[in-house]
């Protein structure tokens, strides 16, 4: 965005004030002084988006910098990209922060739909079927097993997990959508994990050696006596889980996939990656120095950052750009 005079940010989950103050005093430092600034940030509570809106607008005012913030309250699936205000000679940015894989939820449902037997599945919900193993005398170690060994004859809202890459007109219309907006700079954050797996068997074996590794960072970075600390734990990662042990169909949006599967996916809709500069790793690495913890490290993967704890990747970070059609 070097020497760029009117940027637009659109913020696909515009929860988190932090990034956008940091970007707002980094503009205000530019020589050539800060661009005029918008932010579309989508959410779907309007007192979130609002509070946004609050602190953004503040930091802009102290900082003289020309900046308006465009509320959306949508959720992301229904969220009509062709609707964004995004005007001739801005540069465009997208920021997804672990919000794309939600977007795997609907291809289940519209494989129901366009399945037979779609509606005639009575056990879609894994955790139902937990519940009543103790009625049939079922140890959950047993259940998992027969879960494995009737793998090929899972329930239709369960037969594309893992979706493959074609069979997700969901993820690919969106992501075309965004295509068309032609951004200049799109940042994908997403879990380094594959909890979109087939089974249920594989889905808790990776989600308990990925949260494993999450509240092991917890244990050693924040005392047990911090509320936050609670709130995490308790509001996001055990709600995390939740959904992905115990949800089927669309209520399982907690689809995480790897790097490479969004790399592939990103690629086929017309991006083209764009490598993080020396200058944006050695960034990273600071911050995370700067919390004067061990355990945080930096990865780089075909041009992009995998943020690790000891050695076990967490997060990935990627960045993208529209490619033209010859």
């Amino acid at each position: 965005m070097e020497g760029e005079k009117m940027v637009h940010i659109i913020d696909l989950n515009s929860s988190e004030p932090a990034q956008w103050i940091n970007l707002l005093q980094t503009l205000s430092a530019r020589p050539e002084g800060p661009p005029h600034l918008r932010i579309t940030g989508i959410h779907e509570k309007k007192e979130v988006l609002g509070q946004m809106a609050l602190r953004l607008t503040e930091e802009a005012e102290k900082l003289d910098i020309p900046f308006q913030f465009i509320p959306i309250v949508s959720k992301l699936e229904n969220l009509d990209l062709g609707n964004l205000r995004v005007k001739t000679g801005e540069a465009l940015a997208v920021s997804s922060v672990l919000q794309l894989h939600a977007l795997l939820a609907m291809d289940d449902e519209m494989h129901k739909r366009n399945s037979p037997s779609g509606s005639k599945n009575p056990s879609s919900n894994h955790f139902q079927t937990v519940l009543r193993m103790n009625q049939n005398r079922h140890t959950l170690g047993e259940w998992l097993e027969k879960d494995l060994v009737n793998v090929y004859s899972s329930s239709p809202d369960s037969a594309l997990s893992p979706l493959s890459l074609s069979a997700s007109p969901k993820m690919s219309s969106f992501l075309n959508a965004l295509r068309s907006l032609s951004p200049k700079l799109m940042v994908i954050t997403e879990q380094e994990s594959n909890h979109n797996e087939f089974t249920l068997m594989e889905r808790v074996t990776k989600a308990l050696n990925f949260y494993a590794a999450l509240f092991d960072c917890l244990e050693s970075t924040v005392s047990r006596a911090s509320l936050e600390r609670h709130k995490v734990e308790k509001m996001l990662f055990g709600e995390e889980i939740k959904n992905i042990i115990a949800c089927e169909g669309t209520e399982r949006k907690e689809r995480h996939e790897k790097l490479e599967k969004w790399i592939l996916r990103l690629e086929l809709a017309g991006f083209g990656s764009i490598p993080l500069s020396y200058h944006g790793r050695l960034q990273a690495n600071r911050l995370l120095q700067s919390y004067g913890y061990d355990g945080y490290k930096i990865k780089e993967e075909n041009g992009c950052l995998l943020i690790c704890w000891q050695d076990r990747p967490l997060f990935s970070v990627s960045a993208w750009r529209f490619k033209r059609y010859d």
